[in-house]
């Protein structure tokens, strides 16, 4: 049997439950303290008890895996960790005779970072299907994303590639960051709905009075 691996996170509901371990996931930059010196970590993903990290420091940076441990990522001498998923410490200890630690912030995604950013909904009156995809942050290959099918509610982490974001087994896609469609699936049967997305919440001036 052919076994298929992907970048996708796959963090337990019991992990996430107890220690938040998505919170780890992300660019973090800082400094080292005493010396000052700019430092980086970057969590692209976890899967059980493995993450795939990229360190930086020195402009020298190392990309590997390190082992997972509850609220905790240790690669090489490097531990780090977070509390609230926006501030992280790092502490690096070598040879056993020496620590230091460093503090860092996890970076916002750049503001151009995805057309699919938004909310989007739409009807197929070929199917009599609506459906609404709601991306709330992307970060990375990493989306929080929002979805109903069928009348029911769905969050969690959705997997980008380029203009598409698949979460379990619906994915919105869009050229142009205006029109769009929703494909998911129902045992064997697919289906996709036309979607456009929303003006932002504050645009009052697009409302449609006519409706």
């Amino acid at each position: 049997m052919a076994i298929v691996t992907s970048s996708t996170s796959q963090i337990s509901p019991a992990n996430e439950r107890l220690y938040r371990q998505s919170a780890l996931l992300g660019d973090w930059k800082g400094n080292w303290v005493g010396n000052n010196q700019p430092v980086g970590f970057k969590v692209v993903n976890i899967r059980g008890a493995r993450a795939q990290v990229e360190y930086t420091n020195n402009g020298r940076t190392e990309r590997g895996f390190a082992e997972v441990k509850g609220t905790l990522i240790t690669f090489g001498g490097v531990t780090v960790g977070t509390k609230d998923g926006k501030n992280m410490v790092m502490l690096f200890s070598f040879g056993g005779v020496g620590k230091q630690t460093a503090n860092l912030q996890k970076q916002d995604p750049p503001a151009s970072d995805n057309r699919l950013m938004g909310s989007w909904g739409g009807y197929s009156s070929e199917n009599g299907k609506s459906a609404s995809f709601k991306v709330l942050s992307v970060n990375g290959k990493e989306a929080e994303v929002s979805v109903t099918t069928d009348g029911v509610t769905r969050k969690g982490t959705g997997f980008v590639y380029k203009n598409v974001i698949m979460f379990g087994q619906t994915q919105i896609a869009s050229d142009d960051g205006q029109n769009g469609k929703i494909i998911y699936q129902v045992g064997t049967k697919s289906f996709m709905v036309p979607v456009t997305k929303y003006p932002p919440a504050d645009s009052s001036s697009s409302v449609d009075k006519t409706a």
